[in-house]
């Protein structure tokens, strides 16, 4: 299913703590969008913060107000597209069979972790989290992508401060897309979590049944499995294109997968050793050294 959501529907699902974190503010001066906009509040807020971080405090003010400026000029002209797919999926050890249709799977590989942990605590991959093949009964799994209208990214290229402001609005904007398309499906569509009622505040901090782990991310490290989602989702149906690499165009796009496991968690794979790099590839089908290089951050 394919959504298009126009720039003031997911504006309030911006994170602007990493907006802010893209403009080497910390993430307290992200406060500034939880103050109402007049100017007695925000000139509250200012009193807040000691007399020697007014001044940076407000910067973050005076950048919060262009940056909503800057998404009321885009929701004239743009939207944030969405994607997403239910499949029939079971776990094979580290790997998840994934249905795209009835008599066609993808075998998706996945990485465990392999350091030692002083807890003792188990070694987690994703498949974890999905019914065993061995169970003989389907279960269910979601794959997503989110992007901005591409033409987004050539705004204002004469202009260095409002060309990076577009750029750092449109990668939380393509976030903020798939924050509410995972709600949607979470509540209505595959309806797991219909009872849910939580606010944005809530949503951002991820007080969720489930997970979304996207492509990159630390439980996901390897970006050429886009090319699998796309297999799954034809990612171009919303804009979305792959270079040889398996980076994503427009720069502004995320795609993952999601589960629905009450225990399902967030994790980093974190180190893996010469062993499961052959291992993966070989899942992969492809040659150690093709592997080596998508996961140069995670080899020991």
């Amino acid at each position: 299913m394919t959504l298009s959501y126009k720039i003031h529907d997911v504006a309030p699902y911006i994170n602007w703590i990493y907006f802010f974190h893209a403009w080497g503010f910390q993430p307290r001066f992200a406060a500034i969008a939880n103050i109402h906009g007049c100017d007695v509040c925000r000139a509250s807020w200012l009193t807040t913060f000691p007399e020697e971080e007014r001044n940076k405090a407000s910067e973050a003010m005076q950048l919060f107000k262009e940056a909503n400026r800057m998404l009321d000029m885009l929701d004239a002209d743009y939207e944030v597209k969405t994607i997403f797919k239910l499949c029939k999926a079971n776990s094979d050890g580290d790997n998840l069979m994934i249905e795209k249709e009835e008599n066609q799977t993808i075998i998706f590989p996945l990485l465990r972790q392999q350091t030692p942990k002083r807890d003792g605590s188990p070694f987690i991959c994703l498949s974890d989290f999905i019914r065993p093949l061995s169970s003989g009964i389907p279960d269910m799994i979601g794959a997503f992508a989110s992007c901005i209208d591409a033409d987004m990214e050539e705004l204002y290229e004469q202009d260095p401060y409002k060309h990076l402001l577009v750029q750092t609005l449109s990668d939380r904007l393509a976030e903020a897309a798939t924050e509410k398309m995972h709600e949607y499906v979470r509540k209505e569509f595959w309806g797991y979590a219909k009872e849910e009622n939580l606010t944005i505040a809530d949503l951002l901090v991820e007080n969720y049944q489930g997970i979304r782990p996207a492509v990159g991310y630390p439980s996901l490290p390897d970006q050429s499995v886009n090319f699998l989602l796309d297999k799954l989702l034809d990612m171009k149906q919303i804009g979305i294109s792959l270079t040889e690499n398996g980076a994503m165009y427009p720069h502004a796009s995320v795609c993952g997968l999601m589960f629905a496991h009450p225990a399902s968690e967030y994790f980093s794979v974190g180190k893996i050793g010469e062993d499961q790099l052959e291992d993966y590839a070989r899942r992969r089908g492809k040659s150690i050294e093709e592997i080596r290089k998508f996961l140069a951050a995670n080899i020991q």
